[in-house]
């Protein structure tokens, strides 16, 4: 049992992928002792939403860990030491030239950072700070080049035939099939760089553990050619600029070790207990696979606990790839869903399960569970699994609720109201009061309010709700004689106050008048046809659709004059 909690989580609590996980890392940091969890991630590119599991698994668990009293550090190494790969869409050609150099010593095409990796991990730590995601982050070229790998580095170096002897066990493996064209290339580009990685030098220096930056073009495009063991000079070639040089091992900081052997290296240095890994990283031969024989027979450390995390999908955007521009950001979600709901959908389903996000009109169904959820969790007797993740969500241990709404409105009834108002936010607050939730300023509908906005005006116009500039004459002069009637009922009956419950009457009553029923009468089947085409012409004349908002809505959005002069009244 681990000091100040127990296995399992507190008594009576539901057991979920994150109790779980917390355990595992309890065990193997032993009793008593500081968990330390840990992430990382390459500021490559846009770090994507299917990024953004790698640092919210770790958060939830150390979270867990926290709860129940355990001292517990989240890790996060920024892998900006890591080479450019390639000059993405959307960035000038002559970048080209940085290809093989430090994340962190390209300059930032755009040039509002200090470098390509500053660019990237900018919005990031915004948006995780946002989502109450607390972390110590390191950077990976700042402990490099300080020189605090050096010892385990020359360690490598000396073991390298045993370095090399996993890495030739492992290197003839195959990856199994993946499940999708998106898995593939994910896996495919995964091995490509794990392979890339390990080419250190030629002949028999090919697969040397260690890669030395060039001195002359800051490249790591380099052939190790030889290394003394008791000078611990590396001699290499670049096969860019063709420079030969020599560097110190032992008094320099001039490379890295080669990423399947840094990552094992860095787990037995940080004394790391738990942290997630990609599916790409759990193929047969690739980094954790071979990583957990070497941190074991290498550096003196077990392989952490872990869980496997799978794919996370966009609906309607392609496979999110890091080095790639236009694939949703934690910050893009961040403009649509409260923080809340965000963590949710990465706690609310164990790691291995993939799910996709759609930010379409599958949005208003997501915010209609989560305020059902929210219902829910508001009564003890109720508390399941389903529950603890939305309490997960909800609050950190250190800052608490994350920020809700004061006045909960139905995320479709903002998004309908800011569709027909043209998202002004003192006329939807207006209307929001009319349609039955009372509130004191907007500040009361946010961050709620400022999300429907957003999505709304996300949406492309064929989803809009587009209100008539002016009356529709060719459809009122064609009117029958039921539609006639119907609409005269309407205007006559409509209240000089728009409230919702009123309009409400109205509305579903007209047609019932018109048959000779009262408002509260039950509908006939008659009257219920009548309803459909009644609403319908109201939408023609209204938006010049055949449907749209909720018509109650629609109508105390629009307001007296606009519906009446609409109507042809």
């Amino acid at each position: 049992m681990a000091r100040g909690g127990r296995q399992g989580g507190q008594q009576g609590d539901p057991i979920d992928w994150v109790t779980r996980a917390a355990d595992d890392a309890i065990r193997h940091a032993g009793e008593g002792n500081k968990v330390t969890v840990a992430s990382g991630a390459s500021p490559s590119g846009p770090i994507h939403l299917g990024n953004l599991r790698e640092f919210l698994t770790p958060h939830f668990v150390a979270e867990e860990l926290r709860r129940r009293g355990i001292e517990t550090r989240h890790l996060h190494s920024w892998d900006d030491y890591d080479r450019f790969r390639k000059v993405p869409a959307g960035v000038p050609a002559e970048w080209a030239e940085h290809i093989g150099r430090p994340l962190s010593a390209v300059p930032d095409p755009w040039g509002c950072h200090e470098s390509w990796a500053e660019h990237f991990k900018a919005p990031l730590q915004a948006a995780l700070a946002e989502l109450g995601v607390e972390m110590d982050e390191v950077s990976q070229t700042e402990m490099y080049r300080a020189g605090t790998y050096r010892e385990q580095i020359l360690h490598a170096i000396r073991h390298r035939d045993r370095i090399e002897e996993v890495l030739g066990r492992y290197r003839t493996k195959a990856a199994p099939a993946a499940e999708t064209e998106e898995e593939a290339a994910e896996l495919a580009e995964s091995v490509a760089n794990d392979e890339e990685s390990e080419d250190s030098g030629a002949g028999a220096f090919a697969r040397f553990p260690y890669k030395p930056w060039c001195a002359e073009c800051g490249r790591d495009t380099t052939d190790v050619t030889s290394y003394d063991d008791e000078t611990t000079d590396l001699a290499y070639t670049c096969r860019e600029c063709g420079h030969s040089g020599v560097t110190n091992v032992a008094t320099e900081d001039a490379g890295k070790l080669v990423w399947k052997v840094d990552w094992p290296m860095r787990w037995a240095w940080e004394k790391v207990d738990f942290e997630p890994a990609g599916l790409d990283h759990m193929t047969p031969g690739s980094s954790y696979t071979v990583g957990q024989e070497l941190v074991s027979s290498i550096f003196d450390w077990q392989a952490p606990a872990r869980v496997t995390y799978a794919f996370v999908g966009i609906a309607g955007v392609q496979k999110m790839s890091s080095s790639s521009g236009g694939v949703p950001t934690p910050a893009d979600a961040l403009q649509i869903l409260e923080a809340p709901m965000v963590r949710w959908l990465y706690t609310r389903r164990a790691p291995k399960q993939a799910f996709t996000i759609d930010f379409g009109p599958e949005v208003v169904r997501l915010y209609d569970e989560w305020d059902a959820l929210g219902r829910k969790a508001a009564d003890p007797a109720k508390r399941d699994a389903q529950v603890l993740a939305f309490e997960r969500a909800s609050a950190t241990h250190a800052g608490g609720p994350l920020p809700v709404p004061a006045v909960a409105v139905p995320f479709r009834t903002l998004s309908s109201v800011a569709d027909v108002t043209a998202g002004s936010a003192d006329m939807i607050s207006r209307v929001v009061e009319h349609v039955g939730f009372p509130h004191d300023s907007v500040a009361d509908l946010e961050p709620r309010l400022g999300r429907a906005m957003a999505w709304t005006a996300s949406l492309p116009e064929s989803e809009r709700t587009i209100v008539r500039e002016t009356p529709d004459a060719d459809r009122l002069a064609s009117l029958s004689e039921d539609e006639e009637l119907w609409l005269r009922i309407f205007l006559d009956r409509l209240p000089e106050r728009l409230e919702l419950d009123e309009v409400t009457a109205v509305v579903y009553g007209v047609p019932k008048v018109a048959r000779g029923l009262g408002f509260e009468d039950a509908p006939t089947d008659q009257v219920k046809a009548d309803q459909k085409n009644f609403f319908r012409l109201l939408y023609n004349l209204l938006v010049s659709a055949d449907r749209g908002p909720r018509l109650p809505t629609l109508v105390v959005a629009l307001g007296q004059d606009k519906v009446r002069s609409l109507l042809g009244a």
